[in-house]
């Protein structure tokens, strides 16, 4: 007897619990709002809008509140095969019997990878203190008309000033239409380097011989197919460093241009330098020319004397073969004291400047004479010369004259 009991009293729990998780659950489902009208990008979301692959959307969601509630949020999303991107507002309050207007921003997710068009569900929830309205649309997702993608750029991880180096780069059409005619360029703004290569055509769906049309999501796309062409490409460009490149870190840009489409993408290129300061290097009164490159170099060296220093060098004329270097001394005098200032200029062997190469050196008085010097010290030799001269006239006395007297006879 007492066994029935507790099966009865069992069950009277059992039937409580259901109760309650019954009731909950029609509380929890509760809706929140009436008369809901979703619109994107301005069209009702009931009249199959279509929306495009990497545009910004602006989902606008007006709706009656049935209820007074506090804390409400309005989340939407757009749940794609591979990717789901979703937006919401803050916290706000609604009375029961108004309208309200909440406008969110989603930027169209990437999905199509083989198709040019396809469908994504637009999921629309209004929710707050239990209660809950739950909106779907489903939306018509097309490819951009026209849209390159550089999926890479490749590059040495460090390269030597004067250095021929490859870019690879690995291209993909997302839009909806092939691309024609495309031109590929790699350049380095700052070190004034760059290849522009015709690269061709990239179709936006990869096809055979036997296909005259594509079965789109239910749409025929007539297309006219090219047999072998690919919508991933990859290719590669060789830049020339030059070698006067200083080292650091360099922007390298890959840009791809046609009749309606143009995409850039950018990495980082680090350069090396065994000569940062140049091919000529002083040390002491002695000039190093060195010749990084894989030609011979003539160079022609011309010393800038002044009226205060006088500059030579040991040779004029200078050749230096490739992957090599050459000394050239150059020799200073003054009569000037202390730490002077002097240079030569370079030239090409065709006669371009290339540059002026300054020197230092201590000087102790003597070296040249200078023509102003030289006079001085005439001028000085001939006033002395007049001054004892001077003298000497001024220490001769006159001798007095003698006397005569008269005789008379």
């Amino acid at each position: 007897m007492k066994t029935k009991m507790d099966i009865k009293k069992l069950l009277v729990s059992f039937m409580v619990l259901v109760s309650v998780l019954f009731l909950a659950a029609n509380v929890s489902a509760a809706e929140l709002a009436d008369n809901t009208v979703v619109e994107i990008n301005g069209i009702d979301a009931t009249l199959n809008p279509a929306i495009v692959v990497g545009e910004t959307l602006f989902v606008r969601v007006e709706f009656d509140s049935l209820v007074n509630v506090s804390d409400v949020i309005l989340q939407v999303e757009i749940e794609g095969d591979r990717k789901t991107v979703e937006a919401q507002t803050n916290y706000f309050d609604v009375e029961s019997g108004k309208r309200y207007a909440k406008t969110l921003k989603l930027e169209v997710p990437f999905d199509l990878r083989d198709k040019l068009s396809g469908f994504a569900d637009l999921n629309v929830k209004i929710s707050g203190s239990g209660f809950r309205t739950d909106l779907s649309y489903s939306l018509r997702v097309q490819r951009e008309s026209y849209s390159v993608d550089v999926l890479s750029v490749s590059i040495p991880q460090q390269v030597t000033a004067g250095e021929l180096f490859p870019v690879d780069f690995v291209l993909r059409n997302v839009g909806y239409n092939d691309l024609r005619d495309l031109f590929v360029t790699a350049r380095i703004s700052a070190l004034n380097v760059e290849r522009t290569v015709f690269l061709g055509n990239i179709v936006a769906i990869e096809c055979d011989k036997d296909m005259t049309s594509e079965e789109n999501y239910g749409v025929d796309v007539v297309r006219k197919c090219i047999e072998d062409e690919e919508s991933t490409v990859s290719g590669r460009i060789f830049l020339n460093l030059p070698y006067d490149a200083k080292p650091g870190i360099y922007a390298l840009e890959v840009k791809i241009t046609g009749e309606d489409v143009t995409s850039s993408d950018n990495v980082q290129l680090v350069v090396k330098n065994a000569f940062p300061e140049g091919n000529f290097i002083v040390s002491g009164n002695q000039l190093l020319i060195a010749n990084p490159t894989n030609e011979l170099i003539v160079y022609r060296i011309i010393p800038q004397s002044t009226a205060a220093i006088g500059v030579s060098v040991s040779e004029t004329l200078v050749a230096v073969p490739a992957g090599s270097s050459r000394i050239v001394t150059v020799d200073a005098t003054s009569d000037l004291s202390g730490t002077q200032t002097y240079s030569v200029n370079v030239f090409s062997s065709d006669g371009a400047f290339i540059s002026t190469v300054s020197f230092s050196k201590s000087f102790g008085g003597e070296g040249i004479t200078s023509p102003i010097v030289v006079l001085t010290i005439v001028l000085a030799i001939i006033f002395i010369v007049l001054l004892v001269v001077l003298i000497v006239l001024l220490g001769k006395k006159p001798q007095k004259s003698e006397e005569f007297s008269e005789s008379y006879y």
